[in-house]
């Protein structure tokens, strides 16, 4: 064997799993870090955690008069915590302060009329225009200008929890260091205006944060700049009630249209440095050293870390709302092909002739049997009870819990068994058809039973020679408990409803190994059951399309088969399935480029696989990470609407599909709770299946534990 040819081998053979504990966390964490990317992104744009509550002023019987009565400034850091005190402004100096920025519209025109003037000012910004607008938060800071606190989602801090509250400041904070390596010591609560308006509500808040080493800065002068009163009404309420009285002033410079406030500016200037005015900030006007301070070490590259962390979840959100509105399409695009497509296929269904004269001449069962003890006898009796002539062949590959000892005693006289080592799935179904008397196999697992119509149901297309393979519609047989259910709603739907769809596009991709049946001449074509893959149904099935062979599925020829009663076995289960698929894609990319044959599932069959069973599923975990950050941070009202309504027409799909297969619905109750927990469980198993082959991590067969429960055909 060449050194290709064994890479190959080792590429597409099947590969151990992961230990337990792992499997879902490389998942599970990529889905977290999407949820974080999103939580970052809405608090860089005041949408997560933002509370738009405005509390009424109320009664002052806890605020010290002196406060009331006192400067702007509010000292209660550390041993001035249970009595704080106030500081005013030195006589003719005025602080300009501007609030809730930084905007890029506004702020640089602000920042050039003071550059103009040479004043300082003081600019208490948000975290979240702090993370959007890093370069103005530095040009503020390379103008000699003092930075302040002004929470990050600005909320009202009456409202808050002292958590709330610390988070807001750290927050900020983090924003700050990682924009322009500085913290600040100056803080203003939203909603503020001058020190009378303190009150039993919020004076508890100043003393929190005061506790926790910052200087509060409420206003003596409010302009109300941001009703957009009017220029003068502006500038007039910018002046000192008393000629020469220090003041600091209240702007914004973000939040609205700052026109007025730009033409205001000027003038506020203008007439103050004419009465003997001078312009500087808060902490130079008090004497104290400035309250911008840079840091260094760790909070330095914490707060680049955020910074980078932010930028990169804004600049991802349109990526991920363009592969949303993927997801969309592709999902209802899906619907709209079952739609159009699957009426089409059950008006075919209806007519017995639609393959030629009848199909009568006898035929092989094959039945691939591995520690089958519980079912094996339930199989054989309903093969027995079939209406069609037939040969049944049991390979028991290697058991070691007797069933082949079960098939000797039932003593069948149209069953032979063979007996040989274990060699897996795909050895035992080549033994089997080197064995096999008739032109025309079927293959069914050792823990489905078949209805007595089922066989004769199912080879009845071989009447069109065109036609080399046939589908047959598994059933969940245990379909009574809440897994079972679903997992009944998902054959319906996701599986027999799609056959339908592929099969009038003429590109099924599985046949289901627990009811298939094959001409013997394209099983020869297509090379056997092969072992490179641990989808061998999905391997065969694709290789018979590329060698130019027709099939087509038997809605009417029903198997039950034994769904996996537990959450660990449904997991190794559908883990082999994606992770085989998979490999089966990758096996027969070369159907795309091909000439022969494999063209026509080369060129639609194949990207559909892709498009809606690896890419659809791959992303659909974005609706819900959508749905998560709608309902906590968005409006609750409109998503959970849109979901509910997304819900509701894949209910009407699922009722369409379940009427098709002459299902009673009652079963499509449990269907919004499949939607939040099976569904999220089958997104992880893809994602994890996806990592798994992108890392060559291994993966081994896993053999489900069988009941026997399904011990008869259920009726529909």
């Amino acid at each position: 064997m060449s050194r290709h040819q064994r890479r190959r081998q080792s590429l597409l053979r099947p590969r151990r799993l992961a230990a337990p504990p792992l499997r879902f966390f490389m998942p599970l964490s990529l889905l977290a870090c999407l949820l974080a990317l999103l939580v970052l992104r809405g608090l860089a744009t005041n949408e997560a955690f933002h509370d738009s509550r405005i509390a009424i002023s109320v009664d002052k019987f806890s605020v010290p008069r002196h406060l009331l009565k006192g400067g702007p400034v509010i000292d209660a850091r550390g041993s001035r915590n249970e009595q704080p005190v106030s500081y005013r402004i030195p006589d003719r100096t005025a602080v300009l302060s501007f609030d809730d920025g930084p905007s890029p519209k506004w702020t640089p025109k602000i920042l050039k009329i003071l550059a103009d003037r040479g004043v300082r000012a003081d600019f208490f910004v948000t975290g979240a225009m702090t993370t959007r607008e890093p370069e103005l938060i530095r040009q503020i800071v390379a103008g000699g200008h003092e930075l302040g606190v002004h929470t990050f989602t600005h909320p009202d801090l009456v409202y808050q929890s002292h958590a709330r509250i610390s988070w807001e400041l750290a927050q900020t904070q983090l924003a700050l260091a990682g924009v322009a390596g500085v913290h600040s010591a100056l803080f203003r609560p939203p909603y503020s205006s001058d020190a009378t308006a303190m009150d039993d509500w919020n004076y508890p808040v100043i003393k929190y944060v005061g506790a926790r080493g910052y200087l509060t800065a409420f206003v003596d002068r409010d302009t109300d700049d941001w009703k957009r009163p009017g220029v003068e009404k502006i500038v007039k309420a910018a002046m000192p009630t008393r000629p020469g009285a220090g003041a600091v002033i209240l702007l914004h410079d973000a939040g609205g249209d700052r026109t007025q406030t730009l033409a205001a500016l000027g003038q506020i200037i203008d007439r103050l440095q004419a009465q003997g005015y001078r312009f500087t900030t808060i902490s130079d006007a008090l004497g104290a050293s400035s309250a911008t301070v840079p840091v260094q070490g760790y909070q330095l590259w914490a707060g680049k870390g955020y910074l980078w962390a932010t930028q990169f979840a804004v600049l991802t959100l349109p990526v991920l709302v363009g592969l949303l509105a993927v997801v969309g399409f592709l999902n209802f695009g899906r619907f709209a092909l079952m739609l159009v497509l699957a009426p089409v296929h059950a008006r075919r269904a209806k007519r017995r002739d639609a393959w030629g004269p009848p199909v009568t001449q006898p035929v092989t069962v094959l039945v691939p049997a591995y520690n089958e003890r519980e079912c094996i006898a339930n199989t054989l009796n309903s093969l027995a009870a079939g209406d069609h002539p037939i040969e049944v062949i049991v390979i028991d590959d290697g058991s070691t819990d007797g069933t082949a000892d079960i098939v000797e005693a039932m003593d069948l006289p149209f069953v032979r068994l063979i007996r040989k080592a274990n060699g897996g799935k795909s050895s035992a179904l080549n033994a089997g058809i080197a064995a096999a008397s008739y032109d025309i196999i079927v293959m069914m697992d050792g823990d489905t039973v078949f209805e007595p119509s089922t066989v004769r149901e199912l080879v009845q297309p071989f009447g069109d020679p065109a036609i080399g393979a046939v589908a047959g519609n598994a059933k969940v047989g245990n379909r009574d408990s809440l897994i079972g259910a679903w997992q009944h709603i998902e054959y319906v739907l996701g599986h027999n409803l799609d056959r339908r769809m592929y099969d009038m596009l003429g590109v099924i991709p599985t046949i289901p190994g627990a009811v298939g049946a094959f001409r013997k001449e394209a099983l020869r074509q297509a090379g056997g059951m092969s072992d490179d893959t641990l989808a061998e149904d999905t391997d065969i099935t694709i290789a018979v399309l590329c060698e130019g062979w027709r099939i087509v599925y038997a809605e009417h020829a029903r198997a039950w088969t034994e769904a996996p009663a537990s959450l660990q076995q449904l997991w190794s289960q559908r883990y082999r399935w994606s992770y085989g698929s998979m490999q089966a894609m990758w096996k027969h990319r070369g159907a795309v480029t091909s000439d022969g044959p494999a063209r026509r599932f080369g060129r639609l069959g194949l990207p559909l696989i892709v498009l809606f069973g690896v890419v659809a599923p791959l992303l659909a975990p974005l609706v819900d990470l959508f749905l998560l950050y709608g309902v906590f941070f968005g409006d609750a009202a409109l998503t959970l609407t849109s979901w509910g309504g997304f819900v509701l027409v894949q209910a009407a799909l699922s009722w369409y599909a379940f009427r098709l297969d002459r299902e009673k619905p009652w079963h499509l109750i449990s269907l919004p709770i499949q939607q939040l927990v099976y569904r999220q469980l089958m997104y992880v198993v893809l994602l994890q299946s996806a990592i798994t082959a992108m890392t060559g991590g291994r993966l081994r067969w896993q053999k489900l534990r069988r009941t026997g429960e399904v011990a008869a055909p259920v009726e529909a």
